[in-house]
């Protein structure tokens, strides 16, 4: 039988308590072999000890950021994880939109509990709600939300721009709030194009190389024949840009030309799946009465769950006329909104017979189209041309 030094020598350390030894590993066991010391770490990882660092970015399918955050932690171990955790990135969870997770790049709201929302998911929430025929509400607290409820921080707004944002190009790391400008005008590795690409040349690089591919770039030199090519196919595209801006031109010469501002209203059907519309009152254009209406997404059943919108509209005329009547129209924004319209201009003759138009898209993206959802009403200005002949 060993005395209690010569036990302690052979255990490679102080016996331990008779109490808990059932709940501890033994120093014997890190002393055993392989599988043994497999049960160790196991026990160890439970005690909230590091993983190796080679465990740390085990996950093939996470983010390379990600990953790198992991095998530094893993290698720090708890304490020096904690302690290299940088004020960056602590702020970021702090000051992260609450739908997205993701730090705003514009406008910052917040709920009446201050919670935080960047612009275009509060946009996307009110959206969604108008489809639903709900309330829209906070997805923190479950609290009501709207334009009128909710308000912007200006306070967060102004510390996320100061966060250091890494620059996709180079790498580097600057001020959010400067980060646009680097990435347009000072970047040396941001994409550029060729100044020859008016005739033909294709190629696109980091900055830093254009100087060299401009000086051993062939397009100068090419022939007047292949020049003319390239400029016949600019000439047509600038056809088309221009033939919209010509035909309005002339429609201004027109005698009869009427407007008004239109408001479209939130309806619902009958049906027994409702639907949302919109509807505008009476309106009086050219000593006629018109009526616009509006849908979502060409009245599929639940637009909600599409992440692409469209509105469609049609024009109604409500009086009776004498004789057909041909008209030009088009619908561009009011002027207290923000939302882009890309003008067209549409053309059809009324009759007493065929009154209504067909439902044609409003030009606008998806984006723009949220905007209009998430507004309690939706105000347009719309265009009528007689045209006599």
């Amino acid at each position: 039988m060993m005395s209690g030094a010569e036990d302690r020598e052979a255990g490679g350390g102080p016996a331990a308590p008779s109490a808990p030894s059932a709940a501890l590993p033994g120093p014997a066991v890190a002393a055993g072999g392989p599988g043994e010391a497999g049960g160790g770490e196991e026990a160890g990882s439970l005690l909230g000890g590091a993983r190796p660092h080679g465990e740390a970015g085990a996950d093939p399918d996470a983010p390379p950021k990600k990953r790198l955050r992991a095998a530094g932690t893993g290698a720090a171990g708890p304490e020096g994880a904690a302690g290299s955790v940088k004020l960056e990135e602590r702020l970021y969870s702090v000051l992260c939109c609450t739908v997205c997770l993701d730090l705003p790049k514009a406008s910052v709201y917040q709920c009446t509990n201050g919670h935080l929302m960047c612009a275009g998911c509060f946009i996307h929430l009110l959206a969604d709600a108008r489809l639903k025929e709900e309330q829209a509400t906070c997805p923190n607290c479950r609290c009501e939300i709207s334009k009128s409820l909710c308000c912007r921080n200006l306070a967060v707004e102004k510390a996320v721009s100061e966060l250091p944002s890494e620059c996709g190009f180079c790498m580097q790391q600057f001020p959010r709030s400067l980060l646009e400008r680097h990435q347009k005008e000072e970047c040396q590795d941001r994409v550029t194009q060729c100044k020859y690409k008016r005739i033909g040349c294709p190629w696109q690089g980091p900055y830093h190389e254009l100087t060299v591919h401009e000086a051993e770039c062939t397009h100068p030199t090419k022939t007047g024949n292949e020049l003319m090519e390239i400029l016949d196919e600019m000439d047509q595209t600038r056809k088309k840009e221009m033939q919209l801006y010509n035909s309005i031109f002339s429609l201004l010469s027109f005698e009869k030309i009427g407007y008004t501002e239109v408001q479209f209203r939130p309806y619902r059907t009958d049906d027994f799946i409702t639907r949302l519309y919109y509807e505008t009152p009476r309106l009086t254009v050219l000593n006629q009465t018109w009526v616009l209406k509006a849908r979502v997404n060409d009245s599929e059943r639940n637009p909600n769950l599409s992440c692409k919108r469209t509105l469609s509209f049609q024009l109604i005329l409500k009086s009776k006329i004498n004789s057909p009547m041909e008209c030009s129209f088009l619908l561009l924004e009011g002027p207290y909104d923000d939302v882009k319209i890309h003008p067209v201009i549409y053309h059809f003759v009324f009759s007493n017979e065929n009154n209504e138009t067909d439902y044609m898209a409003l030009p606008i993206d998806s984006v723009e189209c949220n905007k209009l959802l998430a507004a309690k009403n939706i105000n347009l200005r719309l265009f009528i041309f007689q045209i006599q002949k």
